[in-house]
């Protein structure tokens, strides 16, 4: 029977050029990596799994296990916690909460998010998890559910500790996490200015200042230098930028401008299929259908460079005819996306049942698709 399969390659093509030749970009950051979220491409790297002193950006993380909570109602805006004596007198950026007072988790986001306090971050661990260890904990756990394989945390703040790291490849991806899984909370993160105790402190990430930037964090310390973590989004397509190693407040918003400026400028995106979009029908063998229609379960977004030189390609590749029975979702094809050397793949399913044809019914059914091609007739 295996005779009557073979390889199925077909080339589909779209309806654009591609360049390969697009000019080159440099970055005076020790670390850089920007990310195209409609498409989840890589667009520039510069030591993106390194593993370094990611500083506040790490407070990402903590930010993240609020939002799911507010997401999941086991938390509330509006719930209170206690400021320990260690959140009080704990060093570097602060709130500027009190010991003994009452903050609302909304205050301490906005403290954490706009001020990058460290007291109100040691608040919100204290509050959600019982101490700052048991939160590190969860965040590390969190981390490894996230797909975050070069990341580890030793504290919530992103105080300086030779094991507390994250690469900026893990820092991009949980930023496009929050941004993606919690649009309701993410507009914290272009809130400019934010007043607490009569103490009014603006925004570090000064981008959200420019038209299109809306958030995230900053970080900085004297280990890692100066760090930013950006988001952009133009004509509904969005862009993360992270950088990290740089002199100075100025160097890491000019750095990020100048990334973020030339991947809007120099790749295109297009929408190719929705989920359930049918991408070919293909011919089944001793089914009582004849064909099954081959899937997408999400949609396909591609980004590929203006200029153009070579064609960019999709290839279908699959087994034909499909052996029945088939379930709907079952893997039977594969989907490789060619843009010059690199060829990225996406699993293919079948998108509906198909039922094998009774005994009575296969020698028939092998001898119409002998003649004909079809394992029957269409139905």
């Amino acid at each position: 029977m295996n005779i009557m399969y073979k390889k199925f390659f077909l080339i589909t093509f779209l309806f654009l050029f591609v360049s390969f030749n697009v000019k080159a970009i440099e970055t005076k950051a020790d670390s850089a990596y920007v990310l195209d979220v409609n498409s989840n491409t890589p667009l520039f790297e510069k030591n993106p799994d390194l593993r370094q002193g990611p500083a506040s950006m790490s407070k990402l993380m903590l930010t993240y296990i609020v939002f799911e909570r507010l997401k999941n109602r086991t938390l509330t805006l509006d719930q209170e916690f206690l400021v320990s004596k260690k959140a009080w007198k704990f060093g570097g950026s602060k709130m500027f909460v009190n010991v003994g007072d009452m903050v609302s988790v909304e205050d301490l986001l906005k403290g954490v998010i706009v001020q990058s306090g460290n007291d109100a971050c040691i608040v919100l661990a204290e509050g959600l998890s019982g101490s700052e260890e048991n939160m590190t904990d969860e965040m590390n756990d969190k981390a490894q559910q996230l797909g975050l394989t070069n990341s580890n945390f030793t504290n919530v703040t992103g105080w300086p500790h030779e094991d507390h790291y994250m690469s900026l490849k893990d820092i991009a991806h949980l930023s496009k996490y929050l941004i993606k899984e919690f649009p309701e909370y993410y507009n914290l993160f272009k809130i400019n200015e934010f007043t607490y105790n009569d103490i009014k402190q603006f925004n570090r990430n000064k981008l959200i200042s420019i038209d299109g930037f809306d958030g995230l964090k900053t970080g900085r310390t004297s280990q890692s230098g100066y760090g930013l973590a950006a988001s952009a989004l133009r004509e509904n397509r969005r862009i993360i930028s992270v950088v990290n190693g740089l002199n100075s407040d100025k160097e890491r918003i000019n750095e990020t401008k100048k990334l973020v400026n030339w991947s809007f400028r120099e790749f295109v995106n297009y929408n190719l299929y929705q989920p359930e979009d049918v991408i070919q029908h293909a011919k089944v063998w001793l089914g009582k259908e004849s064909f099954v229609p081959l899937i997408l379960n999400e949609e396909l977004n591609v980004t590929i460079k203006k200029k153009n030189s070579d064609k960019f390609k999709m290839k279908l590749i699959y087994e034909t005819p499909v052996l029945a029975p088939i379930k709907k979702g079952d893997k039977v094809a594969q989907l490789q996306l060619i843009d010059g050397d690199i060829i990225r793949t996406k699993d293919i399913y079948a998108g509906k049942d198909v039922e094998k044809v009774s005994r009575f019914y296969r020698s028939f059914s092998i001898i119409n698709y002998l003649l004909f091609g079809v394992s029957n007739k269409s139905q």
